[in-house]
């Protein structure tokens, strides 16, 4: 299938930019793209994975800002330093089983250690270019809940320098119950983007998006799974006392969700880019290594897949130097 044949204003926009050498603050096409990315903890994988195919296409450039919710967020900071395919190895499982570790909740502990992500794993096993994402002419645009009232906030006015974009990714991860206490970052208290806004499609058209790329870590047919009476009981109690402003948006998912469907479905300006059918289900700690990985290969197909019209530009990052069929 031809990039005409797919007829996607987005597709098109991605193709004009990249062949015409368009770069972010001097463009001539009146349009501000931006690259949305879902979040999902371990579902991430599979965005990940789109940004790799990104990567090999060559088009970041092309974006004029790149908007993240949790993983999501910690996916794009990865293409915007140009590192996504290098930073597969933070996928394999002695990486993997050290960040999500079920049983140290039995000892108190962190299920997920985010910060052992941001500042051990992201330093030193597989580096992320920090200051290269601040200075990235293409703006980063994490985003936080405000445990105060629930709001979906931009963290981007507060990311100067990389201690501050390290803040601004432990605020976005930071899972209730999971990932710990809320992460103060300039003078407010933040959790997990997915409490307040998981697809952060409203946080960019606000923000002027004509275009807009969205990266979906759940398949067409996956539906969010209902927690438990138990579940919501335990969750809402521990928010109720430490974010007590986000405790109707945990009650409240089911509609977010269906709020969000329903923004993202039928604009032709906006391209969701999901999972196949035959993706497996991961949930949200999941830790099986070869899924995982399996996951990211997924991901990146289903990237050069949704833009036929584009071909791999050598060096473009891709380690292993092929394209998959």
């Amino acid at each position: 299938m031809s990039l005409e044949e797919s007829a996607s204003p987005v597709a098109e926009l991605i193709a004009a930019r990249r062949d015409g050498g368009s770069v972010p603050g001097r463009r001539a096409d009146g349009a501000r793209l931006a690259l949305v990315i879902e979040g999902g903890s371990a579902r991430g994988a599979y965005s990940h994975g789109m940004v790799m195919g990104l990567e090999d296409l060559g088009v970041l450039s092309c974006f004029d800002a790149v908007y993240g919710s949790s993983a999501g967020a910690l996916n794009g900071a990865w293409l915007l330093c140009g590192r996504a395919n290098r930073s597969r190895r933070a996928w394999h499982a002695d990486v993997v089983r050290r960040v999500i570790d079920p049983a140290r909740a039995l000892r108190g502990g962190r299920v997920v250690d985010t910060r052992y992500l941001v500042h051990t794993v992201y330093e030193r096993i597989v580096p992320m270019d920090f200051a290269a994402i601040v200075e990235n002419p293409v703006t980063f645009h994490p985003i936080g809940t405000d445990t105060a009232d629930g709001a979906a906030v931009d963290l981007h006015p507060h990311i100067t320098d990389p201690a501050s974009l390290q803040r601004a990714l432990l605020a976005t991860t930071c899972l209730p119950i999971l990932a710990g206490r809320s992460v103060e970052f300039a003078g407010r208290r933040y959790v997990d983007a997915g409490l307040s806004e998981s697809v952060p499609i409203h946080t960019a058209l606000a923000q002027g998006a004509t275009h807009t790329l969205v990266l979906r870590t759940r398949r067409d047919d996956e539906m969010p799974s209902a927690p438990s009476s138990i579940e919501t009981r335990v969750v809402a109690r521990y928010l109720s006392r430490h974010a007590p402003g986000v405790v109707q948006n945990w009650l409240a998912r089911a509609e977010h969700h269906a709020r969000d469907e329903g923004v993202l479905t039928g604009d032709r300006t906006i391209l969701q880019i999901r999972p196949p059918r035959h993706a497996p289900a991961i949930g949200r700690v999941g830790r099986d290594s070869a899924v995982l990985m399996r996951a990211l290969d997924l991901g990146r197909d289903a990237v050069l897949a949704a833009l036929p019209g584009l071909t791999h530009v050598a060096g473009s990052g891709n380690i292993d130097g092929a394209i998959r069929p």
